[in-house]
């Protein structure tokens, strides 16, 4: 006599249903667990990938968005450079007026103030510096920024060289500078002020380019300011493209899986029933 137990079309085609029942609340408990209608490129390969491409991208301008926000920094640590470096030179040029009407006495005090002055402007610009990069004492400082790997979007910046010695006089160094022009100016009591008048239009003419050099570096700050904008919302457009693609819906999910219990529930009765048919044909050979 066989062993084997012989299933009826009823019984058969009940169980099937209900494993399939099983296997579909199985998926969807998964969806709400991990929130993901697609874990994994055996779900769905096509959208996983699609999902992975839009992500990396996300995280690439991500991360150039960091860049954009450090490089904001350096250009603001050395516009506040420049605003202060123009200060300086206007208390510089208030220096030279009083000294206009000044005694001997006062001038040569007023001569080493000048002095002094001139040497804490450099020694304010040398340390203009954010993350060791100082784009207001050299031309040969330059800030570089990628905002795409996948593109040759870049932009670059080159520095100003804000020394006294660049600012008021072509290759002289800023102690010779004062000493220069405390020499020529300060020197002696004279009624003549064409000296004190010449030595002030030449620091204005410093603080005109001075403020110049600021202009442009606060341009390309409002410049950067709108590309972290820009890459604030691709950010968020690419990561919500990819998650349009994977991401499940809570709602949706939630109800199909009350109506995969349901349907479990009828399809237990109705194995329930054709067992208990069979059963009962069964009964009748006895």
């Amino acid at each position: 006599m066989s062993s084997n137990i012989v299933l009826g079309l009823a019984t058969r085609q009940n169980l099937l249903a209900l494993q399939q029942i099983n296997d579909n609340m199985d998926t969807a408990q998964s969806h709400l667990s991990t929130g993901l209608k697609v874990n994994s490129a055996v779900d769905d390969a096509v959208k996983f990938f699609q999902s992975q491409s839009l992500t990396q991208r996300a995280n690439d301008i991500s991360a150039r968005k960091d860049q954009i926000d450090q490089g904001i920094s350096s250009l603001t640590t050395a516009t506040n450079a420049i605003q202060s470096v123009v200060a300086t030179l206007q208390q510089l040029q208030g220096v030279l007026t009083a000294a206009k009407t000044e005694t001997a006495s006062q001038r040569a005090a007023s001569a080493t103030q000048f002095t002094t002055i001139a040497k804490q402007l450099n020694n304010l610009v040398n340390d203009a510096s954010y993350q060791g990069l100082n784009l207001v004492n050299s031309t040969a400082s330059t800030l570089s920024l990628q905002f795409s790997q996948l593109s040759t979007s870049t932009m670059k910046v080159v520095g100003f060289n804000l020394l006294v010695s660049k600012l008021v006089s072509t290759h002289v160094a800023a102690s010779l500078l004062a000493s220069k022009i405390v020499g020529t100016t300060f020197s002696k009591v004279s009624n003549k002020t064409s000296k004190f008048d010449a030595a002030f239009n030449t620091l204005q003419n410093a603080v005109f380019a001075a403020q110049s050099d600021a202009q442009a570096l606060g341009g390309n700050v409002n410049f950067l300011q709108t590309r972290l904008q820009f890459s604030s919302q691709y950010i968020a457009t690419l990561q919500g493209g990819s998650d349009k693609l994977v991401v499940a819906d809570v709602n949706e999910e939630s109800t199909n899986l009350v109506t995969l219990q349901t349907r479990q529930q009828l399809s237990i009765q109705s194995l329930s029933i054709a067992t208990q048919s069979e059963q009962s044909v069964l009964r009748l050979f006895h």
